[in-house]
């Protein structure tokens, strides 16, 4: 049951719809989260580029890339976590449908 049509009767949503929600949400969780992570290391190689040799600068633009890689690291980890569940549930979390398209 991965469609929203599959899960509503007469165009109501039932309890059954919660599959689906969940499925929409981890899908945009993870995608928006990778995204801030690729964002992260730009703006920390921008800071080390521009840091000039300042130490408090290069140790500050250190510690974003660092973060950012662990970010998307954590990231990297959670989908091969959902990819886990939906192999031994059944349920596709990996493939992002927006609820309402035909």
């Amino acid at each position: 049951m991965n469609s929203w049509e599959n899960c509503t009767t007469n165009g109501i949503a039932t309890l059954a719809c919660l599959e689906v929600i969940i499925q929409i949400f981890l899908n945009m969780a993870v995608r928006l989260a990778g995204i801030a992570a690729f964002v992260m290391l730009l703006v920390g190689g921008f800071q080390y580029l521009t840091a000039g040799g300042d130490p408090k600068k290069t140790q500050a633009a250190s510690s974003t890339l660092t973060y950012a890689i662990f970010g998307l690291v954590a990231v990297i980890a959670a989908w091969f976590i959902l990819l886990f569940i939906e192999k031994f549930t059944g349920v596709t979390l990996t493939q992002f449908n927006w609820p309402f398209q035909k």
